[in-house]
């Protein structure tokens, strides 16, 4: 197999692509460009997953339509994306199934044939299959009748859903079997297929923040930095923040700085990979001190430099850094002792 990504034209190419799931092929040999602002045509029986490839293509950055009247396809595509005439050209996905107003197999084949014929426009394929028992065993989890058997047993409506879908199935430039592939695992699969480089990677947010101004409600990781001494009981270094130098080397004179911090890297490029493998699309990070002005501030900038060297592409926030400093926050709450340094500083 081989692929090439770009910034213009092309986003995407794959050539003589073959996929599995344990020993079982999901997809099978795929010749696909994919370029900027190009259609995927998304087809497949009913609880095969339409949905949520539809979903994790949105996702990824792509406009999804779903169930739309086949007769307006071509109207459709001729309005320009989101972005504007003059803006990006964004992908988009149409899913069809039996359940399509209009719905004729034959006909839809003939109408994305005659759109594949203009020069300015590209569309995909991509049809989604599953085993006639799975999919009965789907309905019955969830509860929901098949949109083909209201008044019937649930396999003869997958019977006839399969017999109007299967022009399709055969016609399909890609055909995807999902049959042995949880919601989970089918995510996966269209991530790894369709993602631009950048889209691939969770969107990772650094962050400073004060436990005595609350705890931060979308911290996916949370580390507690109050066990480092504590520029705030220096009076020459309380009215500065973590974002100055003094007040960074202080903090980096602890006993206890460099070997946490390593440990705390160390557990990041461990965790953030794995995030990025199971399609998490947000990494909150966020590191408290007591105020958050002063520790949390300056281990939150360490820590956006360092991932960055490591690869990963991020932003940093502070939530508190503008709060006003405050003795009876920066207290202990136990009343516990205060040492002080003989350069007048105290840890906490």
């Amino acid at each position: 197999m081989s692929h090439e990504i770009a910034l213009r034209g092309i986003t995407l190419r794959v050539r003589a692509l073959h996929a599995g799931h344990g020993d079982r092929a999901i997809l099978r040999g795929l010749d696909l460009d994919v370029a900027e602002g190009e259609v995927c045509a998304v087809m497949g029986v009913s609880g095969a997953g339409k949905t949520t490839v539809l979903k994790t293509l949105e996702d990824l950055g792509w406009e999804t339509v779903d169930n739309f009247p086949i007769k307006l396809a071509s109207q459709l595509l001729k309005i320009p994306a989101s972005g504007g005439e003059n803006g990006p050209n964004i992908p988009l996905a149409l899913g069809f199934d039996s359940r399509t107003r209009g719905f004729d197999a034959d006909a839809l084949i003939q109408q994305i044939k005659k759109l594949q014929a203009q020069p300015n426009l590209q569309i995909m394929t991509l049809f989604l299959d599953c085993a006639g028992v799975e999919i009965e065993r789907r309905y019955a989890e969830t509860r929901r009748r098949h949109p083909m058997a209201q008044d019937r047993p649930a396999m003869d409506g997958i019977a006839m859903d399969r017999s109007m879908m299967e022009p399709f199935r055969r016609w399909a430039e890609a055909v995807i079997d999902t049959s042995k592939l949880s919601a989970h695992d089918l995510q996966v699969v269209i991530r790894e297929r369709f993602s631009s480089d950048s889209s691939l990677h969770s969107n990772i947010t650094v962050s400073s923040f004060g436990f005595s101004r609350g705890v931060p409600h979308n911290a996916d990781l949370l580390f507690d930095l109050r066990f480092l001494r504590n520029p705030h009981w220096d009076s020459h270094l309380r009215p500065m923040t973590g974002l100055d130098a003094a007040v960074a080397d202080y903090v980096a004179a602890d006993p206890q700085y460099d070997e946490a911090l390593q440990k705390i890297r160390d557990l990041l490029r461990f965790l953030l990979p794995l995030y990025d493998a199971q399609g998490k699309a947000y990494v909150n990070i966020a590191f408290g001190c007591t105020g958050g002005r002063h520790r949390s501030v300056h281990v939150a900038e360490t820590f956006g430099n360092w991932l960055r060297e490591d690869g990963f592409t991020l932003q940093v926030a502070h939530r508190d850094l503008a709060s006003r400093p405050i003795d009876a926050l920066e207290e202990p709450a136990n009343g516990a002792d205060r040492v002080t340094s003989r350069q007048g500083s105290n840890i906490t």
